[in-house]
This record gives C-alpha cells, structure tokens and sequence, in this order.
C-alpha cells in the first residue's frame, strides 16, 4: 500500500522538500502504525522544509513534527489497533520520519494516548507549542511562582506558545504583560487574558547589570538579547522559563539577578523527558490549561496540499498563533 508524505532531502547546503509516495516499510522503525488525521506547522517544520536551518540529523525524513490519528497496526503491549492517539516532541522531523504523512511508524515509547477531553484535530491545534507552554507552567509552579509575586510577561506574544501561554497564566489569576511588534494584534492578545503590552520595536534594555525589577516572572520565546533583559528586571524569587531562540542563542548576563535577586533560569526541553512527566503535560492540556480560546489561537486548518506554501509566513514571523494540517482520515 502505497501513501503520500511530503519529504525532505537534505545533503550539505542543498535542501530538496516536497510530495513523495512512500510504503510503510520506507519509514523508520517503530512497532506503532498510525493513520495519520492532523498535523501542525511549527516554526521549526518551516526551518527544516525551507532548509533556513538544519533540524534533520540524517539526509532524508518525512517533515512535521508532531501528528494525532489512529493505530492500524501493533507490536506494543501498550498500543492497540483502533486507539486514538498523539505524539510531539519525540524527534520526529529530526531522526524520525514525521507527521506530514499518511502514515507514520513510530516507537510505542513516544506516543501518548488521546486524553479524554481532547479531540486529534485540538491535540494538533494544541501540538508542540502547546505542550511547551504547558511545560513551562509546570515547571514554574513547581520553582514556587504564584500571581502575588507580580506580572508575568510573555515575549514572542502572538506566536502558538506566546499565544497559549498568555491564556494559561490569564486562567490561573496572573496580570500577564504580552511583548510583541504587532501592535494590530492587540486585541486579540487582550482578548486571550493580555492586560498590558510592551512593544518590541521600542523597548530599552539598559545596559546594566541589573535594571528596575518590572516583572514577576516571564515566558521568553525569544531568547538572545530580550532574555538577557529579562535576566536583569525580574523581580526577587521570580522564575524565567526560556523556551526559544527565535531572537539568537547568545545569552549575555552575569550572577548579580541569580545571588541578589535569587532569580530563576528554567530551560524548557519539550524532546527529552520521562514518560510520566509527558502524560501529565498532556492531562493537564485536556483538563485545567485548555485554553478556552484554542479556537481562536489555531483559527487555520489546511488541507496537507496546501502545506508547501505555508510556510513562508513562518519564517519572515507574520503568523499569528497555530495551523493544523489535515492529512487524512
């Protein structure tokens, strides 16, 4: 049986992507076959299908790296055929054939069964920016953050973490800040929990080893410089969970914000994880940080032959929150 994936061939500085028609047995080993129904589109997918940035760690892998649908065939003890189920964050797209697919085969150790709660096209609407953004919130409640330490800001606002997240802090009683450069998407930031702005574009980071402290935490998806900054004007105690890089991977500060201020650095790795603390982050998203508002956040559903062409939004930064691909079923 043979089926569609769109696939990436990487070799050097030349990246080739686009429709190829696969059998299972061309995929990557797994003991799972998932019909694949939903997919999503990440920064990180337009990287790779643009070849803007090696993510694939072998020469070729089918692209995306999250996907949702339903078993058709396993080995595992743990899967059965006709269950419902997701995977993100398990090297897909990088040394595992990914979600833009058909169909995918993957090892029974990275998938996630549907919560109850969730339907596959929200669990893609959701997918890896949402399971971030729900691993950042456990990692800062656990650091001992809480809404009376003051504002949570949210940088890269109106991206799918920045967009999920600002939603999550809302709902569990924080004043969230949002920092972004589009100053029209106001509104919509307003409307997922956002009760101030900082624009982007205008703002002055000092140059000092530590500035005023404005915020009582943050959610960075920008890294580089604007961490940094963060780094330096959050206030005593307050958690810095650090998700993306999208602003550059140098990190310029010095220990004054950590001995004086006891402030906290929180990396944020949505790949590598025990499979206890995946479930929880998936239980949660179909329970108590659901954003009421995913609708919204992922207003675009494409069909899998209009992916090539979506991909250029994400890489010169104009989308605003999340697209599910429709794949199949």
């Amino acid at each position: 049986m043979s089926f569609e994936a769109f696939r990436i061939h990487q070799q050097e500085k030349d990246v080739r992507a686009g429709f190829e028609q696969l059998e299972v047995d061309d995929l990557t080993e797994g003991d799972v076959v998932i019909k694949v129904h939903y997919s999503d589109i990440n920064y990180k997918d337009a990287l790779a299908a643009t070849g803007t940035a090696r993510i694939l760690r072998v020469d070729s892998l089918n692209g995306g790296i999250d996907l949702s649908g339903v078993v058709t065939h396993s080995e595992s003890d743990r899967f059965s055929v006709g269950d419902q189920v997701l995977v993100c964050g398990a090297l897909l797209s990088e040394t595992v054939d990914g979600g833009y697919s058909e169909y995918a085969r993957i090892s029974s150790d990275s998938i996630v069964p549907l919560p109850e709660g969730l339907t596959l096209h929200e669990s893609m609407a959701l997918g890896t920016a949402g399971f971030t953004a729900a691993l950042a919130m456990i990692r800062l409640e656990e650091n001992g953050q809480n809404p009376a330490n003051g504002p949570m800001i949210v940088t890269g606002a109106t991206g799918g973490v920045g967009s999920i997240a600002i939603e999550m802090l809302a709902s569990k009683g924080y004043d969230v800040v949002a920092m972004t450069g589009k100053s029209d998407q106001h509104d919509y930031l307003r409307e997922l929990g956002a009760s101030d702005f900082v624009d982007r574009g205008s703002l002055n980071m000092g140059s000092r080893p530590l500035e005023k402290a404005l915020w009582g935490g943050a959610i960075d998806n920008v890294g580089g410089a604007v961490l940094g900054w963060l780094s330096r004007t959050v206030k005593s105690w307050g958690s810095i969970a650090s998700i993306g890089n999208a602003g550059g991977i140098k990190l310029e500060t010095t220990v004054l914000p950590l001995i004086l201020r006891g402030v906290s650095l929180l990396g944020i790795n949505s790949i590598e994880m025990s499979n206890e603390l995946r479930d929880r982050a998936w239980s949660r998203l179909a329970t108590d940080l659901k954003p009421a508002h995913l609708d919204m956040i992922a207003g675009r559903t494409i069909d899998f032959d209009g992916l090539p062409e979506a991909f250029g939004a994400y890489i010169d930064g104009s989308v605003t929150g999340r697209t599910v691909v429709r794949i199949g079923g």
